[in-house]
């Protein structure tokens, strides 16, 4: 789903661009996790206990929204809704591993041992 503007907005440089679409608290962990497959809304919320719920559908609403997610329906009783990266999301693969690069370095630089200061996660499995 490409999204066309009207209204012909400026940028002083192309990250800004990024960072309204991965910008903000929530997005770029969502993503993390959604590169790691499909999840349900509960998946999601149950890997970070600190987002709210109305956080947790706003953020995968805006990130539908701009083509990063897609949100599937399975027609069934009760209804099943689940997010899987879509192929325009997974070009931002690269970028998402990066900042988590970045992130254990300098958890490591201000903490030593980032393991004292990092969850268990599937995310952190590759940082070993």
């Amino acid at each position: 789903m490409e999204k066309k503007l009207e209204t012909k907005k400026k940028y002083n440089i192309s990250v800004e661009a990024t960072l309204e679409v991965i910008g903000g608290k929530w997005k770029c962990v969502i993503l993390c996790h959604l590169t790691h497959g499909k999840k349900r809304t509960s998946e999601l919320k149950r890997l970070m206990p600190n987002i709210t719920q109305k956080m947790l559908t706003q953020q995968l609403r805006e990130l539908e929204e701009d083509g990063i997610v897609n949100r599937i329906v399975y027609q069934q009783v009760p209804p099943k809704v689940e997010y899987e990266l879509s192929e325009y999301g997974k070009s931002l693969e690269s970028i998402l591993d990066a900042l988590c690069n970045w992130g254990a370095s300098h958890i490591t630089k201000i903490y030593g041992d980032k393991f004292s200061v990092l969850e268990e996660s599937v995310l952190n499995d590759k940082l070993k």
